[in-house]
């Protein structure tokens, strides 16, 4: 009789236990259904975005043009591998890269110590074709600090602790590719190119934003700065998506000197985002 009732709680044991392996089994298969379906296709169009902003040239005063999903595709590729893998309820927006961030790292406003301690990426940094002499792409031996990246990253860490959480429901993202140099070193933004130069770079870059709010599904768009608030507003109207913009944390903005982390953040409170 003792063996009978010891064999049935083994018997059920041994259920209780198929069921949690495959339940176990049932939840990694939709999680890598789910990483299938929006990282890849991330992924492919940031390829996309690569290829066809490479094809354009730019005349003066820009001297030298970097494209970090080139030289630092290994970071960036790191970066959507592991903070894109879901439905998000907010994006984040810059404008480009700038030359001591994502031009470094591969990562949107990614300054150096960030990327490698806060957000765990550190890859090899290969360099471009065509590099500016004021202007080394040194990858994460970079000792230049971006403050823009270190304000708005530093921004996420303090209010969310782990960068884990932080991507649970959001990411962050740059809408062109590309850093122009003029000859000097001075940095050109995107928004000072000429129309006949202008034009086609948006076409692509608001061909990969549509792409990427439709597959994070995000309810909003946060865009970094006036620019991005612009492309934005043009390129994703009429899709399923609420825009709203974020004082740009650039210390050539003289309001970004102002506590700007408690200025974004009461502005995101307002919004019910945060």
């Amino acid at each position: 009789m003792q063996s009978t009732v010891l064999h049935a709680v083994e018997l059920q044991g041994n259920r209780s236990g198929m069921a949690t392996t495959l339940s176990n089994k049932t939840t990694s298969a939709r999680a890598t259904a789910r990483y299938t379906s929006i990282v890849r296709p991330i992924l492919d169009a940031a390829i996309d975005l690569c290829q066809g902003s490479e094809e354009l040239r730019f005349g003066e005063p820009v001297a030298c043009v970097y494209n970090p999903l080139t030289y630092a595709w290994a970071s960036h590729k790191r970066y959507v591998e592991r903070f894109a893998g879901g439905p998000k309820q907010a994006v984040f927006m810059g404008m480009n890269p700038g030359p001591w961030g994502m031009a470094q790292t591969g990562v949107p406003f990614g300054e150096v110590a960030m990327v490698r301690d806060w957000l765990g990426i550190h890859e090899r940094i290969d360099r471009p074709p065509m590099e500016h002499a004021k202007r080394p792409i040194e990858g994460f031996a970079c000792t230049r600090s971006e403050v823009s990246g270190r304000r708005i990253w530093g921004l996420f860490q303090d209010r969310f602790t782990s960068a884990s959480r932080f991507f649970r429901n959001h990411y962050v993202a740059n809408y062109c590719p590309l850093v122009f140099m003029e000859t000097s070193g001075r940095n050109r933004t995107p928004d000072k190119l000429p129309v006949a130069e202008a034009a086609p770079l948006y076409a692509i870059c608001d061909h990969h934003l549509v792409r990427v709010v439709e597959l994070l599904k995000p309810r909003w768009l946060i865009a970094v700065g006036a620019f991005a608030h612009r492309r934005a507003a043009e390129a994703l109207n009429g899709h399923d998506v609420q825009i709203a913009r974020i004082l740009h944390p650039s210390p050539a903005n003289p309001a970004a000197h102002r506590d700007w982390a408690g200025q974004v953040t009461s502005e995101l409170q307002r919004l019910g985002i945060w």
